[in-house]
């Protein structure tokens, strides 16, 4: 396989790759390293793959192996993670007691099957060698246990009882324009967490889908539902889940990041909104930050002085001015949020009077983001663009190179690739 082919592929590959690293490690710094370490081994011993398909289960095993040497418990993470490649990515219920809960429940057959297929790192053709059928016999009776498992796993039937329904969003981003206008840009009340677009308040939920550009076809899509009060270290909130599912197969259990889930404590106040913990599951451990714990938390989800959150009554404070494809900052200021003009977003038939809340690096590095809102403070659309040489040091590549029909925005002189978009239900219901 060429260079050229491995980008190709790990470009395809690259966000779900990272958001698998980054939802298993909580510390931002160790996962971006970890994802770097990864990608330049793709891209170093890449060469004596042959067939495309075989990429992703190998990209897999790498990123299995080098979270196995981090943890220092390869038996505990082999069993831990490659049960979630037959359940999906299920944090919380706990992962490995969902999947374990579901296998018990199968008949033995499809038991020993699933186990052997996807607890053993051997090819579907040594399996088949190793219960002495044809390849093909193989293959039918998986696709069998597959479905089996589906219709049995406790993730599945939590999600029913929520009310958290899936498959809502089309397979493809609606078509969309947005056009800017000469008006005065609106103030709003926007009560949403910055870069999840739930709003910390009891009874709240919401879902939203990411679309990867040029194809703009479904990514992921999140859900998320206020479940009740809650209260760390003497503050009073709400306690929020979430949940991620991945959209690159549904027939691929190799693919380990098919869904997630993960809980914080928000506090809304009646001017900012902040999140004060987050919960997930780690290599069979339910892990919890606290805004106490410092730079875990803090460098991950929180923002401003002191963790005060994100403003939510926004107006237009001059430092961010957008003209066209064109972004001046007037501030001095590293990271910077502000209101930066008034669109008509027309999408799903249907326009849209808002405002552009632009975000430069405070939802990451070199990532600028923008948040068109309307007037009762929900969010329209949300796209994200790249700095051209964001990731470079992993990927080796300028997003100018390799999404040349990308759209392109300047930001001080500097150029930012479109990557992807996100919409929400309301959008589609």
């Amino acid at each position: 396989m060429t260079h050229t082919e491995l980008e190709q592929l790990l470009t395809e590959n690259y966000r779900a790759l990272e958001r698998y690293i980054k939802f298993r490690i909580s510390d931002k710094a160790i996962a971006d390293d970890l994802v770097q370490d990864i990608c330049l081994t793709v891209l170093t011993h890449g060469g004596s793959l042959r067939q495309p398909e075989s990429f992703r289960p190998w990209l897999y095993r790498i990123a299995r192996n080098r979270l196995n040497d981090l943890w220092r418990s390869p038996s505990r993470e082999i069993q831990t993670d490659k049960m979630d490649c037959i359940g999906g990515r299920a944090h919380g219920l706990t992962r490995h007691e969902a999947v374990s809960e579901t296998l018990a429940r199968l008949r033995d057959d499809d038991r020993r099957l699933l186990m052997l297929c996807y607890m053993s790192d051997i090819t579907q053709k040594e399996a088949a060698e190793r219960l002495g059928i044809p390849l093909g016999t193989l293959k039918t009776r998986l696709t069998a246990a597959k479905k089996r498992f589906r219709e049995q796993y406790p993730y599945t039937k939590e999600m029913e009882r929520t009310g958290m329904k899936k498959n809502i969003f089309p397979e493809f981003m609606p078509e969309y324009t947005i056009t800017q206008r000469d008006d005065e840009p609106f103030d709003v009340v926007h009560e949403a967490i910055i870069g999840w677009g739930i709003v910390p308040r009891l009874s709240e939920k919401c879902a939203w889908a990411a679309y990867d550009f040029p194809e703009k076809k479904l990514t992921e899509t999140m859900y998320l539902e206020v479940t009740g009060r809650a209260e760390i270290h003497g503050i009073e909130g709400v306690e929020i889940k979430t949940v991620e599912s991945g959209w690159d197969s549904s027939d691929n259990l190799v693919f380990a990041d098919s869904e997630t889930e993960r809980w914080f404590i928000a506090q809304l106040t009646d001017t900012h909104c902040r999140l004060l913990a987050e919960s997930h599951i780690e290599n069979g451990v339910k892990k919890c930050y606290t805004f106490l714990d410092g730079a875990p938390f803090l460098d991950n989800w929180g923002y401003g002085e002191d963790n005060c959150g994100f403003e939510t009554h926004l107006r237009p404070h001059g430092w961010i001015v957008k003209n066209s494809d064109t972004v001046t900052v007037t501030s001095d200021k590293k990271n910077i949020i502000d209101v930066c003009g008034r669109f008509d977003v027309t999408i799903g038939g249907k326009t849209y009077d808002t405002v552009c809340l632009m975000d430069i690096e405070t939802y990451d590095t070199k990532v600028m983001t923008e948040t068109y809102i309307d007037r009762e403070g929900r969010i329209v659309l949300w796209r994200r663009f790249n700095r051209n040489d964001w990731g470079m040091k992993r990927i080796g590549q300028l997003w100018t190179e390799r999404f040349p029909q990308n759209e392109r925005i300047t930001v001080n002189g500097e150029v930012c690739v479109h990557w992807y978009d996100c919409i929400y239900d309301w959008i589609v219901k």
